[in-house]
């Protein structure tokens, strides 16, 4: 298991120091990440190739029935969190409670900040920010035919 991957949100603001020091180009994207698939993999492969050091924040479970449905997420928090630190092209995953992971943001400082193309610039929480500092925001095509919904949709249908 490689539960050192996963670490505190309230580690963040020394690990982005550390890493810059270290002059690592730090890649940050979010999400839910439930139920992770084809479509999940290939999005944080390509957000990997934007910098050295990929973080990942996570909603936590409150976080996700607050914005999806009270059935959501599938897995808990824990299992998300391990399933991605378990893949080879992520450094470190967050868990965050807030609405958007503005305060994730500020606190690591990353030179991208990566998102699905399906949000606009004007959408993706922490972009201004990220390009006040002279970052870049990055937005990754999503993968065709592969989201959580589809899948849920379809177990449903089968059953």
């Amino acid at each position: 298991m490689n539960r050192y991957k996963i670490i505190k949100k309230s580690k963040l603001k020394s690990l982005g120091k550390a890493l810059r020091t270290k002059k690592k180009r730090i890649v940050f994207t979010n999400g839910t990440f439930d139920l992770l698939h084809l479509g999940h993999v290939t999005y944080l492969e390509k957000a990997k190739c934007y910098g050295d050091i990929l973080i990942v924040g996570v909603n936590s479970d409150a976080s996700v029935r607050s914005y999806k449905s009270p059935g959501r997420p599938l897995n808990p928090e824990k299992d998300r969190l391990d399933v991605l630190a378990a893949l080879s092209c992520v450094d470190y995953v967050t868990l965050f409670s807030d609405p958007t992971p503005i305060c994730l943001i500020q606190d690591l400082r990353p030179h991208v900040l990566v998102k699905g193309a399906d949000w606009k610039k004007s959408q993706i929480a922490g972009a201004k920010e990220v390009e006040s500092w002279r970052g870049q925001v990055k937005r990754i095509p999503l993968v065709k035919g592969h989201s959580t919904t589809q899948i849920i949709k379809k177990i449903k249908h089968l059953s």
